[in-house]
């Protein structure tokens, strides 16, 4: 069983922010598998279960807001019995570009509070992450960025950033970690720039 788990916050008004692309993420995920979500009060979480390929999954966004993400991670990891080496945290990523992604294993949280909470429930940081980049703020407060939307020209470009998550997802399925970072963590050409669009 491998366990994707998007972080974000719940809630119309979060719906379409950044902070929030990794909720976006499953989502794409479950709809071209046709997973349905289903919240799950004991996990306080939404939860679509099925199988990608020949891999069983299960697919989780924390109902907890982003600074307690940790603490669905670990009630359904512990009830399921999913190993650290059989789960992938999606997150947005301040520091990186718009669309460029990154895939790391045993890495520091980076200042995110949600991946700082995951660390924190389960004890290690040697769980696999893929970042989104959502682009740096270029003035003003950090927590108006992330919890705002995207702008006009940002948003033509979301889809095919997603498009490519759901790709770097389905390798860690098929292949594993090693073929997901050698996709994900290099410079995609075919994603425009905003000045592009």
């Amino acid at each position: 069983m491998r366990l994707i788990v998007g972080l974000g916050n719940p809630g119309k008004k979060y719906q379409g922010t950044r902070h929030n692309i990794g909720f976006a993420a499953v989502e794409k995920l479950a709809d071209k598998y046709r997973l349905e979500f289903r919240k799950k009060a004991a996990f306080q979480g939404s939860i679509a279960e099925g199988q990608i390929g020949q891999t069983p999954v299960m697919l989780l966004m924390p109902l907890t807001y982003m600074n307690e993400s940790g603490v669905s991670v670990r009630l359904l990891a512990d009830y399921r019995q999913v190993d650290v080496s059989h789960l992938m945290i999606v997150t947005d990523d301040v520091a990186l570009p718009l669309g460029q992604l990154r895939v790391r294993i045993n890495s520091s949280a980076g200042g995110h509070n949600g991946l700082k909470s995951v660390e924190q429930h389960l004890q290690t940081d040697r769980y696999a992450r893929l970042r989104i980049g959502v682009g740096d703020r270029q003035e003003g407060d950090l927590a108006d960025h992330v919890l705002g939307p995207f702008s006009s020209e940002e948003e033509k470009l979301v889809p095919g950033v997603l498009d490519r998550v759901v790709r770097a997802l389905e390798i860690w399925l098929e292949k594993g970690i090693t073929s997901a970072m050698d996709f994900a963590n290099k410079p995609n050409p075919s994603t425009p720039s905003i000045g592009d669009v």
